[in-house]
């Protein structure tokens, strides 16, 4: 009759050493390149104005820390793509069409359900939920730049 064979692995190194020597630690290589793959993705999903959204990731996001951060007050808005109100129409001409709108400072914005429409002349994907939809499209390119950056 066959006995299992049993075998016993043990490091000498502790998981953090390990983790180290290849590039996967917080910060190390491995999450560096995939912080930077996610953002240079992003950039075409990106709603595109004056370029402030699109510019704000590659100065706020901290590489390798694997939190991408875009950071400019108006980001949470454009990223769910529903317009918040009350919207308050401005008149600057006179042929009874709004040139843009406001919402009283300091009172409660809320949902509208009425949905933003994005150019897309710049960014040709630009639209809510720029992450999820870059991830779909590319997330085995940003595995690959992950793996290519793993230390043998």
């Amino acid at each position: 009759m066959n006995k299992p064979m049993r075998v016993k692995v043990e490091f000498s190194k502790d998981t953090a050493d390990l983790l180290r020597r290849f590039g996967l630690e917080k910060g190390g290589t491995v999450q560096t390149a995939i912080d930077h793959a996610v953002v240079n993705f992003c950039e075409e999903y990106v709603p595109f104005d004056e370029g402030l959204l699109t510019s704000s990731a590659k100065i706020s996001t901290v590489y390798g820390s694997g939190e991408v951060i875009y950071n400019t007050p108006y980001a949470h808005y454009l990223y769910y793509g529903e317009v918040y109100g009350p919207n308050i129409p401005v008149f600057e001409r006179n042929n009874g069409i709004p040139t843009r709108y406001f919402s009283p400072k300091g009172k409660p914005k809320h949902p509208t359900g009425k949905q933003l429409k994005y150019n897309q002349e710049v960014h040709t994907l630009a639209g809510p939920f720029w992450a999820q939809r870059m991830w779909a499209d590319h997330e085995k390119d940003i595995i690959r730049e992950a793996k290519a950056h793993v230390k043998h």
